[in-house]
C-alpha cells in the first residue's frame, strides 16, 4: 500500500520528524539556555541540573537521536533514486558533502574572523569564548558530514549483515564506555561519536522494514529502550540527563550507551505516533503546509539560530548593560520562557534572509517506494 503522505515523491512524516527534530533542537537553546559571565567570557548553562526531575523530559527533548535515525532513512532514499539515475555513489556522496559542508564551513569562517577583528580592536579578551559558544552546535554538522562520507561503508554492512551491525555497533559503544570508566581513557570516547551515531544513522536504514511491522514491533522497540534507558541510568554509572550538565559527566559529549537506548526508544515513540499523525498530513492543509516550511526552514534555521541569539544578547547587554541570568532559576524565569524565543528569532529571520536564502528553496521532488 502506498504512503499516504508522500507527495511529489516526499514522505511527509519523514519530512515532520526531521523538521520538528530541528525546530526542538533551537527553541532549546533559545529558551532553557542560562548565561553566565565569568572572567574568561560567556558560559552557558541550562535549567537541568537545578530543578529536580527535569532531567527526564530530557529523554524526549533531547531529539538528535531521532534526528540522525530519520536522516539514515533520508540518505537511503536519496541514494536509491541517485542510482536509479544512474548515478555512482562516490559522486552522490561528493554532492551532498558539499551541499552541507559548504554553509557550515562559511559560517565557521565568518566567525573566526569576525571574532578575531572584534578581539584585536576593541581588545575584548572573552571574544573567543563567545564565537565558541555560537559555532558550538557546528559538532553536529561535523558528525552528520562524517557519516555522510562514511556512507559507502555503511550501506556495504547493511547490505552484507542486516541487523547484525547494529548489534556490533551496540555493544562497541557498550565497550568504549567500560574502557572511559573502568580505565579512565577519556580520549576513546571520541570513538562513540562515530560508534553511537552511526547507529542511530543505520537505524534509519531499517525505517521500512519497521513501518511494514506488526504493530507490536513499535511497542517492543519503546519499551525496550525505555527500560535500557532506565537500567543504565539507575544503575548510578550514568547521569539521567541526556543534555550536558555542569559538574556531571554527560551522555552526548561524548555519547554513551544511553544514546542507543535513546534511539529505540524515540524510534518506538514516533512509530507509535505515525496512525494518528500521518492521516492528518495527507489532509489537513495547515499541518501539511507547516510541515513543508519545516521542511525547507529548519536547516537554515539550525545554522544561523546561534548567531540570532548572539545578536539578540549583543543588543540586550548594549541597552541594559550586561549581567548574569540567575544560577537557579525562579518563578519569574519560568514564566518569562514562553516569551524567551521571541527576541532571537526577530533577529535571525534577517539572518537568514541575508545569508541562507539559497537554502530555503523548494525542495526537489523526491520517490518514496510504495509500501
Amino acid at each position: 500500500m502506498a504512503s499516504t503522505t508522500s507527495v511529489g515523491g516526499r514522505n511527509r512524516y519523514v519530512d515532520f520528524l526531521r523538521g520538528f527534530s530541528l525546530l526542538v533542537v533551537v527553541a532549546w537553546h533559545w529558551v532553557f539556555t542560562i548565561i553566565r559571565w565569568s572572567d574568561d567570557g560567556p558560559h552557558a548553562t541550562n535549567p537541568i541540573g537545578f530543578t529536580s526531575g527535569l532531567w527526564m523530559a530530557t529523554w524526549l527533548l533531547q531529539v538528535m537521536p531521532l534526528f540522525f535515525y530519520v536522516g539514515g532513512y533520508g540518505h537511503l532514499m536519496a541514494w536509491e533514486r541517485a542510482r536509479r539515475r544512474g548515478d555512482r555513489l562516490g559522486r552522490f556522496v561528493r554532492r551532498r558533502l558539499r551541499a552541507l559542508a559548504v554553509p557550515a564551513l562559511a559560517l565557521l569562517g565568518v566567525w573566526i574572523v569576525l571574532g578575531t577583528i572584534l578581539g584585536n580592536v576593541f581588545d575584548l579578551h572573552w571574544i573567543g569564548r563567545a564565537v565558541l559558544l555560537v559555532v558550538s552546535p557546528l559538532w553536529f554538522m561535523a558528525v552528520y558530514l562524517l557519516l555522510v562520507a562514511l556512507l559507502p561503508v555503511a550501506l556495504w554492512l547493511h547490505r552484507r549483515f542486516d541487523t547484525i551491525v547494529l548489534v556490533w555497533l551496540a555493544a562497541l559503544a557498550g565497550a568504549v564506555d567500560i574502557a572511559r570508566f573502568r580505565s579512565h581513557w577519556d580520549w576513546l570516547g571520541m570513538a562513540n561519536m562515530v560508534l553511537v551515531w552511526g547507529l542511530c544513522h543505520q537505524l534509519g536504514f531499517f525505517y521500512e522494514r519497521i513501518v511494514e511491522a506488526r504493530r507490536r514491533t513499535d511497542w517492543t522497540m519503546l519499551w525496550a529502550g525505555l527500560a535500557g534507558l532506565g537500567g543504565l541510568v539507575f544503575s548510578g554509572l550514568y547521569p539521567g540527563s541526556m543534555v550536558g550538565v555542569p559538574g556531571e559527566r554527560s551522555n552526548m559529549a561524548p555519547p554513551t550507551v544511553c544514546i542507543v537506548a535513546l534511539v529505540f526508544f524515540q524510534a518506538g515513540v514516533a512509530e507509535i505516533l505515525r496512525p494518528r499523525l500521518e492521516p492528518r498530513l495527507a489532509v489537513d492543509g495547515r499541518l501539511r503546509s507547516f510541515t513543508e516550511r519545516m521542511q525547507r526552514f529548519s536547516m537554515p534555521l539550525f545554522l544561523f539560530h546561534t548567531t540570532g541569539m548572539a545578536l539578540y544578547l549583543a543588543l540586550v547587554y548594549a541597552i541594559r548593560g550586561r549581567s548574569n541570568e540567575p544560577v537557579q532559576p525562579d518563578l519569574g524565569w519560568w514564566l518569562s520562557r514562553p516569551l524567551a524565543c521571541i527576541g532571537p528569532l526577530v533577529v535571525t529571520i534577517p539572518v537568514i534572509w541575508l545569508f541562507g536564502r539559497r537554502w530555503t528553496r523548494e525542495p526537489p521532488p523526491a520517490t518514496v517506494p510504495a509500501r
